[in-house]
């Protein structure tokens, strides 16, 4: 990686800055890596070290290195992610939207797919995050005339907010399944949840802003945070997800603007926060009026009746956080239809916002999730958990019989998430191990790809 352009305007030091970030938005560079000394840096740029403490010193002040005498130049660990410019720069945010497989593991499961898909053949593809198509419902078309379709897309009403019979299905599902009661007016469709955080980050926050993100999630993969320009900050988790005492910590040495939680069956992790720590982070958040934004992707995928799913949004008097629904996880990906939950004011912000940049919402999805919603969801939704129950407790028992001196994990309690880390003494046995999985047709995704350390890996259960 340690190679400049061969033809370029820019200065030197500003192509040493520019080799930097892209390293570290494309993973070459980790949160608290330590980077080549700068007499070594000079010889393998072919550059003066003057030009390289340059470099240096401006990313320093920019806060993404970290410089220490005596042990040298680090990656910000605190930033657990890329610190794209406060200013618009075209580059950087090309290179965010930009994903590129990060190591050789990555390459080898994207050519099985491709084999996999020539040859016809299956695979355990427990890399992928989505729900495996075996488990998809079986939906029921429209059967509304072309026109009146047509017509339904040219209400005022339904570009702006979305279809008003889904936001009325959202509605009834909130109050009847979470426990949540909300007003129409506080409710949004969207094309799903990238899309809802695409608006509250354009919305809501500002380049350069700091935001806590639990470590690892799936947030910590998406490109949107680093395009905005956005500091993403780490929120340190245990078996029960993000703990108070981490929240407390980060708050403390940062201004927090924006706390991002997966509290229930978190992807990778798996993890749910149990009602009480969820009540006292809200609590703690309310108290220093940091808003959070609650991701709900498989809150009803819960292996035992006993697990409290009401969302942190049902426990919330003070108009504090912004809840986002999906249905991805249950209908798959391709029904891209989600929605935010938030104070009428904000609804109205988020809406605009998305009028300016997209020219409105297809009706078939939402009409389809609604029909779902209303009458598949309850049905489907069981017999979906107790195929996910069964294939999560088939998986432990394979990693049990199999894998026990490799790996530890938690039997997941929902989701689709299973997550494990190698043992110490077994991290270097790694690349071997999951090659065999490989070559028997079983992928896995890397704990790093979220942000999670070098040993851990996420099976996706749905695909066992």
């Amino acid at each position: 990686m340690w190679n400049l352009p061969l033809s370029s305007s820019k200065p030197r030091y500003q192509q040493v800055i520019d080799l930097i970030e892209q390293a570290i938005m494309n993973g070459q560079l980790s949160p608290g890596e330590r980077l080549p000394s700068e007499r070594r840096m000079s010889v393998l740029l072919q550059v003066n070290r003057s030009t390289i403490i340059r470099a240096l010193n401006e990313l320093t002040d920019r806060g993404i290195i970290i410089r220490k005498i005596g042990s040298g130049s680090f990656v910000n660990p605190d930033k657990w992610g890329v610190q794209a410019h406060p200013l618009m720069n075209w580059q950087p945010l090309k290179s965010a939207y930009t994903q590129f497989p990060k190591d050789e593991y990555q390459l080898r499961v994207q050519h099985l797919r491709k084999d996999a898909i020539k040859s016809k053949k299956p695979i355990q593809d427990m890399a992928t995050g989505d729900l495996a198509p075996s488990l998809f419902p079986n939906l029921n078309l429209t059967d509304l005339p072309l026109n009146q379709l047509l017509s339904l897309e040219q209400d005022e009403e339904t570009t702006r907010l979305g279809l008003y019979s889904f936001r009325q299905a959202v509605q009834n599902h909130m109050q009847q399944r979470l426990g949540l009661s909300v007003d129409l007016s506080e409710i949004l469709i969207t094309t799903g949840t990238q899309q809802a955080l695409f608006l509250i980050s354009q919305t809501l926050l500002k380049p350069g802003d700091r935001i806590g993100v639990e470590a690892p999630s799936s947030f910590y993969r998406l490109p949107i945070f680093q395009a905005t320009g956005l500091r993403i900050c780490a929120l340190p988790m245990d078996e029960h997800g993000i703990t108070l005492a981490g929240l407390k910590e980060l708050v403390e040495k940062h201004p927090i603007k924006m706390v991002f939680v997966n509290p229930l069956f978190q992807n990778p992790t798996g993890t749910y926060i149990p009602l009480k720590r969820r009540k006292q982070i809200l609590t703690y958040c309310h108290q220093y009026q940091i808003p959070i934004i609650e991701d709900d992707a498989c809150s009803m995928l819960s292996f035992s009746p006993t697990i409290d799913i009401t969302p942190i949004r049902a426990h919330d008097t003070h108009q504090q956080v912004i809840y986002m629904g999906s249905l991805s996880k249950y209908m798959g990906k391709n029904i891209r239809a989600g929605w935010i939950i938030a104070p009428k004011a904000i609804i109205a912000q988020l809406a605009h916002i998305r009028q300016q940049i997209d020219g409105g919402l297809s009706v078939l999805p939402q009409l389809l999730a609604e029909h779902y919603l209303r009458h598949q969801l309850d049905q489907h939704c069981d017999w979906l958990t107790s195929q996910l129950s069964q294939k999560s407790i088939q998986l432990c028992q394979w990693l049990q019989d199999f894998h026990a001196q490799d790996l530890s994990f938690t039997p997941p309690q929902g989701g689709l998430y299973c997550y494990a880390k190698f043992h110490e003494n077994q991290i270097k046995a790694m690349p071997k191990i999951l090659q065999n999985w490989l070559d028997q047709g079983i992928t896995i995704a890397k704990g790093e790809e979220f942000g999670g350390k070098a040993g851990e890996i996420r099976f996706n259960i749905s695909q066992f």
